[in-house]
């Protein structure tokens, strides 16, 4: 299996850019994939933000299982976050955020009175990975096509403020991925869920991987979408290759079956949520 690894020169610029506009930042709002929420939660964001009041927005809930994600709600909570289920497709938990982002900083608005200051527009921050939908959600947010948006990661190249209301001014800031991932389950789950652009992963290794995961923790609702006979060895990645690929008519010439064509209708269906709901990682069980 190759190494994904995904550092583009623009992600080191937005990640000075950020470090100098910190200063001036109220909340820091971060988006995560609630199908991979510590695999989407970027280590260098943790050095960025340091100590300022964080609202984590667990978003594409609707792709999510929702039992995890009312466990990852739970144990981000209990590192001291606010927390938020969004979907930026349909706008829900979206008018929660402000809201949220003020009693966040209800501290800030004690110091201003205190020293007889009108309270002004909360400034905010939005960070996430490439592709975890930052751009829909911040349309969704403003009630209007103010971010770029599109399905392949990368899309916001540049900072830039919005005005949300008269209560809160948001700065949008291009995804950032981190140099390297430690652990190679972390990169399939990126890429599993779309977050890496697919020109540089190979479909097999990562369609494989969603396949093992599944047959795991979602055996149901695989062999349903598949109909995946009972004689199948479900812990031979090529066997279920072979159902999948049959079942589903990607066939080349000579009745062999086309892996590429079947890893890629594998992944899919998984990002669009055709196989079910499914979270692809587990809290951590010593949290």
């Amino acid at each position: 299996m190759k190494t994904i690894q995904w550092y583009p020169g623009h992600m080191a610029k937005a990640r000075r850019e950020i470090n100098e506009k910190l200063s001036m930042i109220d909340v820091v709002i971060e988006l995560l994939d609630a199908r991979i929420p510590l695999s989407s939660q970027n280590p260098v964001i943790d050095e960025l933000v340091q100590n300022k009041p964080r609202l984590i927005l667990l978003n594409k809930s609707d792709l999510a299982d929702p039992k995890q994600t009312e466990r990852w709600k739970q144990y981000f909570e209990s590192q001291g976050h606010a927390v938020v289920e969004v979907n930026s497709q349909t706008g829900q938990g979206v008018k929660k955020i402000v809201p949220a982002c003020q009693s966040l900083a209800k501290d800030l608005y004690k110091k201003w009175e205190a020293k007889g200051m009108k309270p002004r527009a909360l400034r905010a921050v939005i960070l996430g990975i490439p592709n975890v939908g930052k751009s829909t959600f911040i349309n969704r947010l403003v009630n209007k096509r103010q971010a770029k948006v599109g399905d392949r990661p990368g899309i916001t190249k540049q900072q830039q403020w919005i005005k949300v209301g008269t209560s809160l001014d948001l700065l949008d800031t291009p995804g950032i991925l981190w140099p390297k991932f430690e652990d190679q389950e972390v990169g399939f789950r990126l890429a599993a869920t779309g977050a890496i652009k697919d020109e540089i992963l190979d479909y097999g290794d990562v369609a494989a991987f969603v396949l093992r995961f599944c047959m795991q923790a979602y055996p149901t609702q695989l062999q349903k979408r598949y109909d995946i006979s009972e004689d199948v060895d479900t812990e031979d990645i090529g066997a279920l290759f072979d159902e999948i690929g049959r079942k589903r008519g990607c066939i080349l010439r000579g009745g062999l079956i086309d892996y590429e064509r079947t890893a890629e209708l594998v992944l899919r269906e998984l990002r669009s949520g055709t196989i079910g709901r499914m979270t692809l990682e587990n809290v951590p069980e010593h949290e």
